[in-house]
């Protein structure tokens, strides 16, 4: 996968902060938080590409849940009749109707954990994830993308395609400082108050 958890091709992703949640809203334009939030969905997309290069996709419960998975998938189908999910544009998600559709569809599933977290999303299902080939979307559009394309086999073609890629072991007390010099330990610690409410940014 040539996107990189260290910052390499992400420059273009920290642009997208309305996309990536409600807590980078919620300090306002911290370009940590943002690199932390592009950091957590290269990992997140380097993780499932090597599970659709190791696994039957159509096996694959996304969300977690059998029962969700089929939901999704029949209200997506039904929303959506004549989206090309094997190959996405970004107006199919972002251009005005785009996205008074995919509101209306994702606010019914609110109920799903981080259902608004940015994720990264292949345009063209037969490739891997490069910067050409990849769109910011929210958790909810991922599932409902992926859970589609696992079910009519649009994925299935990936393992003999390519290969998983390992991924490299976290050193235990070294910590992580990106391209731009940021200690993501530092990050963490302050997503985590932000989620918890004690940021002192939240504080009134």
């Amino acid at each position: 996968m040539s996107l990189s958890n260290q910052g390499v091709g992400a420059e273009g992703l920290l642009a997208a902060q309305s996309v990536l949640g409600a807590p980078s809203d919620m300090v306002g334009n911290d370009g940590r938080v943002e690199e932390l939030w592009a950091m957590k969905a290269i990992e997140h997309a380097e993780v499932y590409f090597n599970l659709l290069c190791s696994v039957e996709p159509a096996r694959l419960k996304l969300s977690g849940s059998q029962e969700l998975d089929d939901q999704i998938y029949k209200d997506f189908k039904e929303s959506f009749p004549d989206l090309n999910i094997a190959k996405l544009t970004e107006e199919d998600i972002k251009n005005a109707e785009a996205k008074v559709a995919w509101r209306e569809f994702s606010n019914r599933y609110k109920h799903v954990e981080d259902f608004s977290l940015g994720s990264l999303v292949r345009m063209d299902s037969s490739k891997d994830y490069s910067e050409e080939n990849t769109m910011l979307s929210i958790k909810i559009q991922f599932f409902a993308i992926e859970i589609a394309r696992n079910r009519d086999g649009l994925n299935d073609s990936l393992r003999g395609n390519f290969k998983p890629t390992p991924r490299a072991p976290k050193v235990k007390g070294k910590p992580v400082v990106t391209k731009g010099g940021v200690n993501m330990a530092e990050i963490e610690h302050e997503l985590q108050q932000v989620l918890g409410g004690q940021h002192q940014l939240l504080q009134s």
